[in-house]
Formats: C-alpha cells, structure tokens, sequence
C-alpha cells in the first residue's frame, strides 16, 4: 500500500474546459478566471476574488495592497515565526520587514499574547497563518489589530474549509489569501486567491497583478471577448489605459488552463471536503493511542480545521528522532513532510535580518520535531488503519511499547 502526501483532482468537466480552450486559442487570463473567481467566493462568504499565480503571490500581493492605503516600503509585517517560507518571502518580496512572533506548541500558531510587544510605529499589519488549516486565534489578533490601527491579512494557505466560531476562515480581516497547490482542496495545480470585501482592495489587486497598469475592472472586455473598451483611452491624446501603470506591479495573472482545473473542483469541493474531513477526524481519534509521545493538534468545540493534512510531533525524551520515524514510513509506503521551520532562525536565506537561535523555542521544537503525513481524498479508513498499524510497528521495532503504556 502506498500513501501518497497529496493529489489532485481532475474532472470530467476540467478535461472537456481544456480542449474548449485550447481549441478557441485564448489561454491566457480569461472569462474561465472570471469565473473560478466568482465561484471561489461564493464558497468563502466574501464579495470578491482575485486569483494569482501562486499562494505567495497572493500574500505578496494582498501586502502591496497597502502601499495604496498609506503604507511605506520597509514598514513592518507581523507573522508567525513556524509557516511554510513562502510567508516569510512574500513578506520581503512585497517591500517590507518581516517581524516575527514564537508560536503556540499546541495550535502551531501565532501566539497572540506576543504580538503587541514587537508592534512600533512602523508596523502596519499582522499577517496569521492558520497552519495545517487550524484557525488561529482571530478574536484576540483582530483585537489587538484594532486597537492598534493595523490591518489583519489571513494566510489561510492550507485552510480551505476552515471555520472559526461560525465564520469562514477567509472573512475574519481585511483580506485572506489562499494556495491553489496541488495538494490543497481547491486547486489550479499552480496558483494562488487574495478574497476581501472591500471594493478598493480588489481593485488595486487586479491592477497590481498585471504590472501595476491602470485596467483593473472586474471584467475585462478586451480579455474575456475582444470587446470594445470605452475606458481605453480615458487618460487623454496618446494614452492607452494599458500602458498606463499607476504603481509598481506584478506579472501573476492565472491561466485559463489552470482556471479549468480549479472548476472542475470547485463542482465537487463539498464532496472533497467531507471525505478530507472524515478522515482527519478519523486519524486525530485513532492517533491519541499514541500520547503523550506522539501528538497532533486537537479541534475546539468552536471551530472546523481544514482537512489539509495530519501534523504529528514528537514530543521530549521520545528515544528515538523524527529521521527515524519518518526513514521508517518512507520504507513503508507512508509519504511524509516536515512541519516547515522556524523562518527566522532554522532558514539560511533569513539570516541577514540577524535573529538568534533561541529566539523562537516553539517554533524551532516545531522546526526540528514535526512532520505531517496526508489526509486527502484518495485515502479511505483502510489507509488510515495502515498509517495507525504502521506508526505502532514503529514503536514494537524500537522501544518496548508495553512497557511505555504501563508507564501511564
């Protein structure tokens, strides 16, 4: 039995949207990204969508928003110091300093009680991770952002489905972004989604995809159907709004291709979703056996985590490291990743911002102990039992597991 980290999902109806478009020769973003737009939030809750090339693009992107709202390149950007590096990057790539936050070992997230003391007058946003698809602490963090005049933008990467406290994650600050990877439950096998509310930022997104040009309509004539623009030379003798670029952008625009593939999932996302969901809570029952040396997070009573994927950590004096659990799973069938790394000081490329291991012990523990196996689609109960058997042939293989209960 193998059991894969990730898949994706292809449908009839994105094969058949392929053909169509590649017979009609107009690939590029197009009335198909329109769609998956209009489609992707309707799903979240929210009035608008803005799909990307990648999910780091759309942080990068919902971050560069702000330059149009008073913010200065160099400002300051408050994240979780545990998170894919994409976080981190995007942070630097949209001209501002990262400033990071150690995490709750028990959520994986930002922990807020530490937020306020690394805000100064330069900060101009929190940016949370809701990692694994577990919703961070939104209540508090949009508290304190509150209270300091600070914009809130949801990485919510890996929680598609998530829900806190009877609101979508998505809705719960100014702007979130999503990961349309591969591995995700919506997905455009590349690419990324900033949703808002807010008219203004949506705007600005459109324009700063495309180079920063001045065309920033929801939908584009000239893109969709080769219409006629009445906008077009609106600036005066000369002026094309095409070539009008009223800031510093980007080149992330979706294809229609990828737009395709995220449709036909989007058709069967509640479908996907339930059978993510049932077995991540299927894993998290089952897993407990394991405690307390092995654990995973745990879902209140006041929120849904987004079935991405199953986070497993080691915890202290567990006599045996996480390379050789996880050479184990790999020899049999089981694949793995890492839980990411403390940004700051477990990635070479941050080193220049000059933090100090130590800095972040939750986050680096996380950084040197976790790792996180799939939950998708694909998988059923009978993998599940396979992962549950396979992790206690680990523990017959390498301590006396009789003698670890007894100890309880």
């Amino acid at each position: 039995m193998r059991i894969p980290f990730g898949t994706l999902s292809v449908t009839q109806k994105s094969k058949d949207l392929i053909r169509e478009i590649l017979d009609s020769n107009r690939l590029t973003n197009g009335r198909y990204v329109r769609e998956f737009e209009k489609r992707f939030a309707e799903i979240v809750g929210v009035k608008e969508a803005v799909a990307l090339s990648s999910g780091t693009d759309a942080d990068a992107l919902a971050l560069a928003v702000l330059y149009d709202f008073g913010a200065e390149r160099g400002d300051q950007i408050i994240i979780p110091a545990l998170s894919f590096v994409a976080t981190g990057n995007a942070v630097l790539q949209a001209g501002f300093e990262p400033v990071f936050v150690d995490i709750d070992r028990k959520t994986l997230n930002i922990d807020p009680e530490k937020i306020e003391e690394v805000i100064t007058d330069r900060t101009r946003a929190i940016m949370p991770v809701h990692l694994i698809g577990k919703p961070a602490d939104m209540d508090r963090i949009n508290e304190i952002a509150k209270w300091h005049n600070l914009y809130v933008i949801e990485d919510a990467a890996e929680a598609h489905g998530a829900v806190y406290k009877g609101r979508n994650v998505g809705t719960l600050g100014d702007m979130a972004a999503y990961s349309l990877y591969v591995a995700h439950i919506v997905s455009t096998v590349e690419g990324g989604i900033v949703v808002t509310d807010r008219e203004d930022f949506a705007e600005v997104l459109r324009s700063l995809k495309s180079h920063g040009r001045a065309c920033k309509c929801k939908v584009c004539v000239l893109n969709t159907n080769s219409g006629y623009c009445s906008k077009r030379f609106q600036y005066g003798d000369n002026r094309d709004i095409r070539f009008v670029f009223e800031r510093i952008g980007y080149s992330a625009k979706m294809n229609e291709l990828e737009a395709a593939i995220g449709l036909g999932n989007i058709d069967i996302y509640y479908e996907i979703h339930s059978k993510r969901r049932d077995n991540l809570k299927y894993m998290m029952d089952k897993f407990r056996e394991f405690a307390p040396y092995l654990i995973s997070i745990e879902e209140e009573p006041d929120e849904v985590i987004g079935p991405h994927a199953f986070p497993i950590i080691l915890q202290e004096d567990v006599g045996f490291s996480r390379n050789e659990f996880v050479d184990f799973l790999e020899k049999h069938h089981i694949d793995t990743r890492n839980l990411f790394l403390s940004m700051p000081t477990q990635c070479p490329g941050f080193e220049f911002l000059g933090y100090k291991l130590g800095e972040f012990p939750n986050a680096e523990y996380i950084g040197n102990n976790g790792l996180h196996v799939g939950v998708h689609q694909e998988l059923g109960r009978e993998h599940i039992d396979y992962i549950i058997k396979t992790i206690e042939d680990f523990y017959q293989t390498t301590h006396d597991i009789k003698s670890h209960y007894a100890c309880r």
